[in-house]
């Protein structure tokens, strides 16, 4: 089966480079970069010399194919979903274009016009632990952001058994790598190093995505970190009814026991408590851990993964999987590095 990647010069298209060229049923047919044109593919991901003897080809001259991974700025794949769906039957989508389904939401958090409502009633939902029949066979795939998913993962055990009260914080926490390859001001080294910035104390766009995917309402604020790769979020939840943490971890359990890249985090040693990204480098694993407070008025739930993996190209591929019927975890046994 042929597979090419769209975008494939920045982070997340580089990752599902890596990924695709060691996936035993995929060949992978062409990587596009606009910028990087005519230069081979190690020039930009240099982790990928002898991976792959293939070269970047400008968008226009991308081929048809059976699968086309799109990793494009939000807003291209939007504007060229007839282009992209008449190249390849299958497209899976890792911007945010099709994420969102209702139009006045998504005009909250996004500039400019979004997807045609016909093409956006296409797509099926990216996140394989809510959403796998959806997935089985699925032609359009939506794969979710890197913070939404891991948030996502951490909330919706406890949205689906009616243990939310009110509103939840979400605190995310996300390495310089999610900013993508061309630096800001934000993001610029001499500024960032050493630096624990809050760029989003209220209403990052990812928001939507939580509230729409664990039906409960989501006060998000994102601080970037120290680090390059991972994402950690803790999300606050007032308890609907009295629990213990047995109780808590019993939901936690029926959500995600047979789920082959869900972990839940918990030991006793203060040094792996609780889910920690670095360890998750590279892999797809999302790795769940949580407390409750004495008085059992709030739940902390912690969620980490790969913004990269589990967060994007990961994530993708394992879509890729179910879509083609194959088991979800072929291509990502990784199981990462310790000590990194």
């Amino acid at each position: 089966m042929k597979a090419s990647v769209v975008g494939a010069g920045g982070y997340i298209g580089g990752e599902a480079v890596r990924l695709l060229a060691q996936h035993p049923m995929v060949e992978l047919a062409q990587v596009t970069s606009n910028r990087n044109a005519g230069r081979p593919v190690h020039t930009a991901h240099p982790n990928l010399r002898g991976q792959t003897g293939l070269a970047f080809a400008g968008q226009d001259d991308l081929e048809a194919c059976d699968v086309l991974f799109l990793a494009t700025p939000h807003g291209v794949s939007g504007e060229s979903i007839e282009r992209w769906s008449a190249l390849a039957p299958v497209v899976i989508d890792l911007s945010a274009d099709f994420r969102v389904r209702d139009p006045a939401v998504r005009a909250r958090y996004y500039r400019g016009p979004g997807p045609d409502p016909g093409w956006l009633s296409r797509f099926e939902a990216g996140i394989p632990e809510l959403n796998r029949e959806g997935l089985r066979g699925a032609k359009h795939v939506a794969v979710a952001g890197c913070m939404a998913n891991a948030a996502i993962l951490a909330l919706y055990p406890l949205a689906a058994a009616g243990l939310v009260d009110g509103s939840v914080i979400v605190d995310a926490r996300t390495g310089s790598s999610g900013g993508g390859t061309t630096p800001d001001e934000g993001s610029h080294h001499p500024e960032r190093s050493g630096a624990l910035r809050m760029y989003k104390p209220h209403g990052h766009r990812h928001t939507a995505e939580i509230e729409q995917a664990c039906g409960v309402p989501v006060r998000m604020s994102v601080t970037g970190v120290e680090a390059v790769r991972g994402v950690q979020v803790v999300c606050h939840v007032t308890p609907a009814r009295p629990v213990t943490e047995r109780d808590l971890w019993a939901v936690y359990r029926d959500a995600y026991g047979d789920e082959p890249f869900v972990r839940l985090i918990r030991e006793r040693s203060p040094l792996r408590r609780l889910p920690e990204p670095k360890i998750l480098s590279g892999t797809n694993f999302c790795d769940i851990g949580l407390a409750l407070d004495p008085g059992g008025e709030r739940v902390v739930v912690v969620s980490a993964l790969d913004n990269l993996v589990k967060g994007g190209a990961g994530n993708a591929v394992q879509c890729l999987n179910l879509a083609f019927g194959w088991d979800e975890r072929t291509g990502l046994g990784f199981a990462g590095l310790h000590p990194v």
